[in-house]
């Protein structure tokens, strides 16, 4: 496949889901639920069109590093060892964009859980957006800026380790940009932890299994800070 090709399914993969959440934004105004359903069918579309790539070209998930087999009780222990010093090295980079944001802009007087309010106290909305955010955040968000954005970025240098740096980098500012709302400080701490996360894709010898794990349990975290905010 030409670089020119691969540009541009790496453009189709991501433009459907960006059209969505455009046009869905005029009608579902400020409602929090709302707006992250559409944020979840935009990712459940991004997947989707990520499959119909892998398949054109008679690849599979394994391509990217997710596979489905079953590797034994001890590549299953291996796994979850390594996504807990993933998630401890992630929420550490987290914590260091944040202290270092802290000293540039100052520190917050306060975290604003508004729009969040559906989530506090109500624990049937918790395990339902437990339950959306594994699928959407924890395994989406690494299928799609660590396992296929990387591997593509990479193939378009026919897989050198230049071509490895470079999808570092490009995995970590799409995944940082793609948290614009949470500001500028948001912006810098997600940039940290992409990092943190792109890198180890690369370490655990693109296991992404590790990754999506790690970040489930960050995503765990934050839900059930939410839910007792």
């Amino acid at each position: 496949m030409t670089k020119f090709k691969r540009i541009t399914e790496l453009f189709l993969v991501f433009l459907p889901a960006i059209l969505v959440i455009v046009f869905a934004e005029s009608w579902v105004g400020s409602n929090p639920v709302a707006r992250q359903a559409v944020i979840w069918i935009a990712y459940v579309v991004m997947l989707s069109t990520v499959y119909a790539s892998l398949r054109i070209q008679s690849s599979n998930w394994s391509h990217i590093g997710v596979s489905f087999n079953f590797g034994g009780w001890r590549a299953i222990g291996v796994t979850l060892r390594q996504a807990l010093i993933v998630f401890i090295c992630a929420a550490a980079a987290f914590a260091i964009g944040a202290i270092i944001m802290a000293n540039i802009v100052g520190i917050p007087e306060g975290a604003d859980f508004q729009s969040y309010e559906y989530l506090q106290g109500n624990i049937g909305m918790l395990l339902l957006s437990l339950a959306g955010v594994y699928i959407v955040s924890s395994f989406g968000e690494e299928v799609l800026f660590r396992g296929y954005l990387m591997t593509r970025c990479a193939e378009l240098f026919s897989g050198s380790k230049l071509g490895w740096r470079i999808a570092i980098a490009v995995s970590t500012i799409v995944f940082a940009l793609i948290h614009y709302d949470w500001g500028i400080s948001g912006i810098v701490q997600t940039g940290f932890m992409g990092f943190v996360l792109a890198y180890a894709y690369l370490r655990v010898k693109r296991n992404l299994w590790v990754n999506i794990i790690a970040h489930g349990m960050m995503d765990t975290i934050l839900m059930v800070q939410l839910y007792l905010a």
